[in-house]
């Protein structure tokens, strides 16, 4: 997160700290309080949305750019603020790697991984930031074929699995999808991929619904919330929530 933080005393800290809290808690959100205001992207959320389809199209048909991009000048263009045009809330899986797959480049997303692509604290602090500080029109969840994390929250349902670690933590968020999912009537060779799309679509729908900060720019029109599916065989992403 590039966008220059401005330092306030500790006592001052502290005072737009409570006042940050309050705020948001309406769906406000006191800007000056993080940092200096700056440029943002012009893209509007259906625009942004319309680029990525364009972009994992030319990713499925291994369409090259006209002209390579040139990344020296692009760093420096970045190196004192960024304006991202979507937040991308995805899975750490590596074979799933969002500026490939969208054919973006450097400062076009701001991303947030996570085993499963749920979305914790930290997760939503990083979200809030990317929509509220630097201006993106678009949040994708975007979740996969096949998903690690998802699978081992499917074994805790079907076999009552246990993890060590912080690992059976890290998958509780995604067994309310499992168990949706299940009773929804899918069958034990289709219960993976449907908890899969039943996870993006309840992170979606907390985002869209639950969040105070991320409601007033829906309503506003400046802020659009969908969920999609890459698919790790064929390479292509289906919007599966708009």
């Amino acid at each position: 997160m590039n966008a220059p933080l401005l330092r306030p005393s500790r006592r001052g800290f502290f005072h737009q700290a409570c006042a940050c809290g309050a705020l948001a808690a309406t769906g406000a959100w006191p800007l000056s309080a993080w940092t200096a205001e700056g440029a943002r992207t012009t893209l509007t959320a259906h625009q942004a949305l319309a680029r990525l389809k364009q972009g994992n199209d030319d990713f499925l048909a291994n369409r090259l750019p006209p002209d390579p991009p040139d990344h020296a000048r692009r760093r420096l263009e970045l190196a004192r603020s960024q304006t991202p045009f979507a937040v991308l809330v995805g899975c750490s899986d590596s074979r799933v790697p969002p500026e490939l797959l969208f054919g973006a480049g450097l400062g076009e997303l701001f991303i947030v991984r996570n085993a499963g692509n749920t979305v914790d604290t930290v997760a939503l602090g990083s979200i809030q930031y990317g929509v509220n500080v630097l201006g993106a029109p678009l949040i994708v969840v975007l979740g996969h074929e096949r998903c690690g994390a998802v699978d081992a929250a499917v074994s805790v349902v079907q076999k009552n699995a246990v993890y060590p670690g912080s690992i059976g933590q890290m998958i509780e968020p995604i067994i309310p999808a499992v168990l949706k999912a299940r009773s929804g009537g899918a069958k034990e060779d289709e219960l993976l991929d449907q908890a899969v799309r039943e996870n993006i679509r309840r992170t979606v729908m907390r985002l869209r619904e639950s969040e105070p900060s991320l409601i007033e720019p829906q309503r506003a029109g400046h802020l659009r919330i969908v969920g999609a599916r890459y698919d790790l065989d064929d390479g292509k992403v289906d919007f599966i929530v708009e």
